[in-house]
């Protein structure tokens, strides 16, 4: 019975749903990226997970302070994840992806509009470019978000850190904020459109404050941050 419900209603949902807030990124991030972000995004995010349909639980509400920016870092185990950090953190989250996602209908679009970072992988002169103009450009208020294993957790198991994050919390001089994703994998496998009811489960943790982001080496604050997002991981 559910898949015929994924089928007849809920991929017919995500279309739709996805279209209309591509528009309303359209209409508004010509005069804020910002606002853009926040309310279409977010709601684009909190639709998608409702719809399929699944919970979620959230901890550590309590760390986050919505005015401020941050570098977000997150364990990635399923596509659902992104609609839940956008959806339920309510930041105005710039995400930071590989240039072929730029090419998806509607979802490239608008995340170009909103000022989504593309990196290109395999050209590392490039990506550091493309990093540093987000520097110039990136406005109080605004954070970015690194799935820092790089790509999804096949096995749920979380891989070795990459460096980027760490090297820019330290570059623009703000707090590093961890995030602990569960559950997804289990509503969304890894590869494909295996979709089931579920519950996932965010884990938002003490950020790292930005007096020990400059007194740390890069090194040093991702062995931190993968620590805090194993800690609420299962053994």
């Amino acid at each position: 019975m559910y898949q015929i419900y994924k089928y007849l209603v809920y991929i017919p949902w995500l279309f739709l749903w996805t279209l209309v807030n591509f528009l309303g990124v359209v209409a508004v991030a010509p005069f804020s990226q910002q606002k853009a972000s926040r309310w279409f995004g977010g709601a684009w995010g909190r639709g998608l997970l409702r719809g399929v349909p699944a919970g979620l639980r959230i901890l550590g509400e309590e760390n986050l302070d919505q005015r401020q920016s941050y570098i977000v870092v997150a364990n990635h185990l399923s596509l659902m994840d992104i609609p839940i950090l956008y959806g339920w953190l309510k930041l105005d989250l710039k995400w930071v992806m590989k240039k072929e996602l730029r090419k998806v209908p509607m979802i490239g679009g608008g995340c170009a509009l909103m000022g989504h970072i593309f990196l290109d992988r395999s050209n590392r002169q490039a990506a550091i470019r493309e990093l540093e103009a987000v520097k110039e450009r990136m406005l109080p208020g605004t954070s970015i978000l690194f799935f820092p294993e790089g790509t999804r957790a096949r096995d749920g198991q979380l891989q070795d850190f990459k460096m980027g994050a760490f090297r820019m919390a330290r570059d623009l001089d703000i707090p590093i904020l961890p995030i602990t994703i569960r559950g997804t994998d289990a509503i969304l496998t890894p590869d494909g459109m295996d979709l089931h009811p579920g519950r996932a489960e965010m884990t938002i943790h003490p950020p790292i404050p930005v007096e020990q982001v400059r007194d740390a080496d890069p090194e040093n604050l991702r062995d931190r941050a993968r620590s805090q997002i194993a800690s609420a991981l299962p053994m």
